[in-house]
């Protein structure tokens, strides 16, 4: 059985003070659950606070995003072991918005997960289609594309914390959401090609998360796919309560 991981990306929302009150609140929220991996995801200015506010919990504090060098002239970048040393332990990696808006590719992906995975991060990589790519029945190639672009160099053995995060980008912040069986579906040709490059054992034990307005709504048929490891949450993971709804699905 893979342990289902359900992570907050809260992209860029809260202060510092805010992920203060807002882990005083989930925590005890969420203080008795283990059926899951918890990971909460704010900005980079929020992770000290975080860090310190999860410590002795059951919640991990992850990233959400990195940069591939170790360090140099890299202004308003973030290096591994700078996340690292203030005891983050997941990292977001290739989310369809950095790819939308910061011209995020299929190689900075694959040289950011290979960073991380050198400095002990969990990544959780994501990959998913856009709508027209959707529509014109290019679901598969794309996902194929992003998998064996992003694993390209990298062994089972460096790989083995490795997450996928399939988020479909026609279902991100727009209220709709993939269908199960659509989700399913892609998370299968996810799978098949981390077997391609990784082997059958490895691809039977990796995590799959579906991310794409996920909510408390509909995160319980979502979890009950087989090939839906836990979820990747946006907006509803930035109130207390509602995040925990999801975790407890």
């Amino acid at each position: 059985m893979r342990k289902k991981l359900i992570a907050a990306n809260w992209k860029m929302y809260k202060t510092p003070e805010q992920t203060a009150a807002f882990f005083r609140e989930f925590l005890p929220l969420v203080a008795a659950h283990t059926r899951d991996e918890i990971v909460v995801c704010p900005p980079y200015i929020d992770l000290q606070t975080a860090v310190a506010a999860a410590e002795g919990s059951n919640v991990a504090v992850g990233a959400q995003n990195v940069h591939w060098e170790k360090e140099g002239a890299f202004t308003g970048e973030i290096s591994a072991t700078m996340l690292t040393s203030l005891g983050v332990t997941h990292v977001i990696i290739g989310h369809s918005e950095r790819r939308q808006y910061f011209n995020e590719t299929d190689d900075t992906v694959n040289r950011k997960l290979e960073i991380a995975l050198e400095n002990g991060l969990t990544p959780i990589l994501c990959v998913g289609e856009v709508l027209e790519e959707r529509e014109a029945g290019l679901t598969e190639d794309v996902l194929r594309r992003q998998c064996m672009r992003a694993f390209n160099g990298i062994s089972a053995r460096k790989a083995a914390k490795l997450v996928l995060a399939y988020e479909p980008v026609w279902a991100i912040g727009t209220g709709k959401t993939a269908t199960p069986q659509m989700a399913s579906d892609a998370h299968q040709v996810i799978r098949h090609e981390a077997e391609k490059a990784f082997g059958k054992e490895f691809a039977e034990g990796l995590r799959i998360l579906y991310g794409g307005s996920v909510k408390p709504e509909n995160a319980t048929v979502l979890m009950a796919e087989a090939e839906i490891d836990g979820a990747l949450v946006g907006g509803a993971s930035l109130d207390p309560a509602s995040f925990t709804k999801i975790v407890k699905y």
